[in-house]
């Protein structure tokens, strides 16, 4: 058990260099008014096509790309390679077999810029709910509209919506006809746990198909909190693990929630 000096010498870390650790590597400073607008470009090899990804870091930790982010779209991507190599795969053949409607449905929490989700519909195909808080909601837009192309390309629809933590609601107002719940650095503010796992609660609660698949980049020891209630709730098996980041002790894991009485199992 941490003790509370531990907790203390965590207080004091800056949470924007811990969070965005990838970013301040490549120009070791912190965003600044001059970096208003970053255009980042993102190839997914197994549709040899280029996602653009509007960032505005003065804006604020959700308008940046977060290192998890990264991690599942290359997953997805490898996927669209070879279906078979990797536990996502599996996890996506689950997902799909005995759908009732040719495309699958994913919803994305804590979207951010974007990226995951766009780039989940272009590579699966898929139907997918972008949300995030509703302030963000804007640049989810103008991310989802600079990628239009590649989208009607592959048959991949996006869709942004406000959605907060917690607030059943908001859940209610964006349904739950979804097969895949995704989501990447989602873990990071003590106050957003509970929100968090409420709303996951709402979600998968007696949904038998309904997996939620989330990349975590374990920065503080805090975080073990949100893990040992989520475990209390869902069955959470681990089912990727990238190797470390040069000067990094741990790599990005990929987490598989599902409500208790699904069974884990994949054939």
């Amino acid at each position: 058990m941490a003790s509370q000096h531990e907790d203390d010498d965590e207080d004091d870390i800056d949470p924007i260099k811990m969070l965005l650790q990838n970013k301040l590597e490549i120009d070791n400073r912190l965003p600044t008014e001059h970096d208003a607008e970053e255009t980042q470009r993102h190839y997914i090899r197994s549709i040899d096509s280029t996602v653009v990804i509007r960032q505005l870091p003065f804006e604020g930790l959700s308008f940046q790309l977060w290192p998890a982010a990264t991690t599942l779209v290359t997953l997805l991507d490898n996927h669209r390679v070879d279906p078979t190599n990797i536990a996502l795969s599996r996890t996506l053949s689950t997902v799909s077999k005995g759908l009732d409607h040719p495309k699958i449905n994913i919803l994305e929490l804590g979207s951010g810029t974007g990226l995951v989700g766009i780039a989940a519909a272009s590579i699966l195909g898929a139907n997918v709910t972008v949300t995030d808080l509703p302030h963000v909601i804007s640049n989810l837009e103008f991310n989802i509209e600079a990628n239009a192309d590649i989208l009607t390309l592959q048959g991949g629809s996006v869709r942004a919506k406000p959605l907060r933590w917690g607030e059943a609601e908001d859940v209610e107002k964006i349904g739950r006809d979804y097969d895949l719940i995704m989501a990447s650095d989602v873990v990071y503010h003590q106050h957003l746990f509970e929100p968090l796992i409420e709303t996951l609660r709402l979600l998968l609660g007696g949904e038998e198909r309904m997996v939620f698949v989330m990349a975590h980049l374990k920065r503080w020891k805090k975080e073990s909190a949100f893990f040992k209630r989520a475990k209390k709730l869902f069955q959470v098996e681990t089912i990727h693990v990238d190797n470390p980041r040069e000067g990094s002790r741990t790599g990005v894991v990929v987490y598989r929630f599902a409500a208790k009485q699904q069974k884990l199992t994949i054939c």
